[in-house]
C-alpha cells in the first residue's frame, strides 16, 4: 500500500469518529439508542439492512470458495438470503415494527416474556449473545487478515485498531450511528466493487468476460451446488437464512423496528431483497475470474481478494477496497453490539438485578453505553487468543449457521398467528433440542473425529430437529392464552395514527 491508500484508510477513520459525535446529538434515550426512536427513512432502513448482512468474512471466507468453487457461493449465500427477505417482507417485516409502535418494544426479545414466557425469554437471550460474541470474534480476525495481506499489518494490532474506532463510534451514536456508517459502507462498496469489476473486465478485454470465463474455468465452477455444498445443505441454509435475516439475527429486526411504520418496514425488507439478489453479482464475478489471474492459491485462497485487489487496482484505490472492508465488519459489529446490548439491558439484567427495573432515562441510556463498550472488548478479547488459521469459515459456518435455527424458530414462528396456540413448552424444548443436537454432532467431527458427520449434516440436522419439536409439542400439547393473542392479533395493522397518515 502506498501513501494514498493509507490516507484514504485514515480519512475514513475520521469520518467514523465523526458519525459518532454527530449520531450522540441525536440520542436522548435508550429509544433513540435503540431503535433510533422509529423514525428512520425506509430507504435507508433497507440499506442498513442489506449492508448490516456483510463483513469482511464474505472478502475472506466466502470469496475463498468463489475462487475454489465459483458459483457456488452466490447460490447458497446470495440466493438464499435475497429470496428469505423478500418471504419476510410480508411475514415479518411489519410485525416487528408494529411490537415497538404498539408495544413499547426496544429490543428483538422483550416480546417473548409474554408470548412464551420469562425462563424461554432468558434462555434465548443467553444462548444468543454467547453465539454473537463469537460470530463477531470471527469478524475481527477476517477484517485483520485482509489488513494483514494489504499492508503487512499484524493480525493483533489490526483486531485493535478496527475494534477501537468500532467501540468509540458504537459507545456515542447508537443505531443512528450504525445506520449512517452501513450507508457510508454502501457508497464505499459500490465505488470499490465497480472498480474491481470493471478492471477484471479490462484485463479479459470486455464485458463479455462474464459468460466466456466459464470455458476457462473447472466445469464444476458453473455448478449451482458443488462440493460439501448439496442440496441438503442448500435447503437447510435457505430456511436458516430465511429466519436469520427477517430476525433470527437480531440487529436485522432493529432495522424494521427503527421504520415509522410497518408498511415502511416492508418497503425496506423488500429493497435489501433486491440489492440481495443483484448486488453480490458484482462482487463476485471478480473472484470467479480470479483463478485465471491469480492462479495457484486454492491452499491460501482467504487472501485471494488481496492478491487480486493488489494485481488489478491502482494507488488510491486499493486504500478505498480495504476501508471497504473496515466499514463492512465495523457497520455489522457495531449493528450487533447495539442490538446485544439491547437484549442485555432490557431482557436479562433486570431479571438478576432488581436495581435495573428502578434505573432513571439517564442511567439506561449510561449503562446501554457502558455495555456496548464491554461487549465490543470481550469480542476483541477472544479474537486476539484465537487460532486464526480456517477460524473464520468455522464460526460462520459450523458454528453460527447451525445454532441459528435453534434460536431463531421459537422467535420468529412465534410472531405469525397460525402458530399462536404453541406455547413455553414447545419454545423451550425446541431450543434445547436444536442446542443439544449441534453439540453432539460436532464433538463427534471436531473432537472424535467422525468424518461421516459433514458439513451439511451439521447445519441442517440441529435446525431439523428444533423445528420438528417445535411444531408437533406445540400442536399436541397447545397452551393458548388470550394474553398471546391480544399479542399476535395486535401485529396485523400499523397504529391508527400511522394508518391515518398513510391514507
Amino acid at each position: 500500500m502506498g501513501t494514498l491508500d493509507w490516507i484514504v484508510v485514515a480519512g475514513y477513520f475520521v469520518v467514523m469518529v465523526g458519525i459518532g459525535l454527530w449520531s450522540r446529538g441525536r440520542i436522548n434515550n435508550i429509544a433513540d439508542f435503540f431503535t433510533a426512536g422509529g423514525k428512520m427513512p425506509w430507504w435507508l432502513s433497507g440499506i442498513s439492512h442489506h449492508m448490516s448482512g456483510y463483513s469482511a468474512v464474505m472478502f475472506v471466507a466466502f470469496a475463498a470458495e468463489a475462487y475454489r468453487l465459483g458459483l457456488t457461493v452466490y447460490i447458497w449465500w446470495s440466493l438464499t438470503i435475497g429470496l428469505g427477505v423478500g418471504i419476510g417482507a410480508f411475514l415479518w417485516a411489519p410485525a416487528w415494527n408494529r411490537l415497538r409502535a404498539k408495544h413499547d418494544v426496544k429490543s428483538p426479545l422483550e416480546y417473548l416474556a409474554i408470548r412464551y414466557n420469562v425462563p424461554t425469554q432468558q434462555l434465548m437471550a443467553w444462548a444468543g449473545a454467547g453465539l454473537k460474541v463469537v460470530d463477531i470474534a470471527a469478524k475481527w480476525v477476517a477484517v485483520a487478515l485482509l489488513l494483514q495481506g494489504f499492508a503487512g499489518v499484524p493480525v493483533g494490532w489490526g483486531i485493535a485498531l478496527v475494534g477501537v474506532v468500532t467501540m468509540v463510534y458504537s459507545v456515542l451514536g447508537g443505531l443512528w450511528a450504525d445506520a449512517l456508517t452501513d450507508f457510508g459502507q454502501f457508497i464505499i462498496q459500490g465505488l470499490a466493487g465497480f472498480a474491481m469489476f470493471f478492471a477484471v473486465a479490462a484485463h479479459f478485454g470486455g464485458i463479455d468476460f462474464m459468460w466466456n470465463i466459464w470455458d476457462q474455468l473447472p466445469a464444476s465452477h458453473s455448478d449451482p451446488l458443488t462440493g460439501p455444498y448439496t442440496l441438503t445443505f442448500f435447503m437447510a441454509l435457505f430456511l436458516i437464512k430465511t429466519l436469520e435475516y427477517n430476525g433470527g439475527m437480531w440487529n436485522l429486526a432493529q432495522r424494521y423496528m427503527a421504520a415509522p411504520s410497518g408498511f415502511a418496514a416492508k418497503r425496506s425488507a423488500l429493497l435489501s431483497a433486491v440489492l440481495w439478489l443483484v448486488w453480490p453479482l458484482v462482487l463476485f464475478f471478480p473472484m470467479w475470474a480470479a483463478p485465471l489471474i491469480v492462479p495457484g492459491m486454492d491452499a491460501n485462497a482467504e487472501q485471494a481478494y488481496v492478491a487480486m485487489g493488489k494485481a488489478m487496482l491502482p494507488a488510491g484505490m486499493v486504500g478505498l477496497v480495504l476501508a471497504g472492508f473496515f466499514s463492512h465488519t465495523m457497520a455489522m459489529v457495531s449493528s450487533d453490539a447495539n442490538v446485544i446490548t439491547a437484549v442485555i439491558t432490557r431482557d436479562i439484567l433486570p431479571r438478576i438485578w432488581k436495581g435495573a427495573r428502578t434505573m432513571s432515562a439517564d442511567a439506561q441510556l449510561k449503562l446501554a453505553r457502558i455495555t456496548t463498550f464491554a461487549f465490543i472488548g470481550l469480542s476483541m478479547t477472544i479474537a486476539l487468543t484465537a487460532d486464526t488459521k480456517g477460524f473464520v469459515l468455522k464460526v460462520v459456518i459450523a458454528l453460527v449457521a447451525a445454532t441459528m435455527g435453534p434460536i431463531a424458530i421459537p422467535l420468529m414462528l412465534g410472531l405469525l398467528p397460525w402458530f399462536r396456540k404453541v406455547g413455553p413448552t414447545a419454545a423451550l424444548t425446541s431450543t434445547i433440542g436444536g442446542l443439544a443436537t449441534w453439540v453432539f454432532l460436532y464433538t463427534e467431527q471436531q473432537f472424535l473425529k467422525d468424518f461421516t458427520v459433514s458439513q451439511a449434516l451439521i447445519v441442517s440436522t440441529p435446525l431439523l430437529v428444533s423445528l420438528v419439536l417445535y411444531l408437533v409439542i406445540g400442536f399436541a400439547k397447545p397452551e393458548p392464552s388470550a394474553e398471546r393473542d391480544a399479542l399476535i392479533d395486535s401485529l396485523k395493522t400499523d397504529a391508527p395514527d400511522v394508518e391515518a397518515v398513510k391514507a
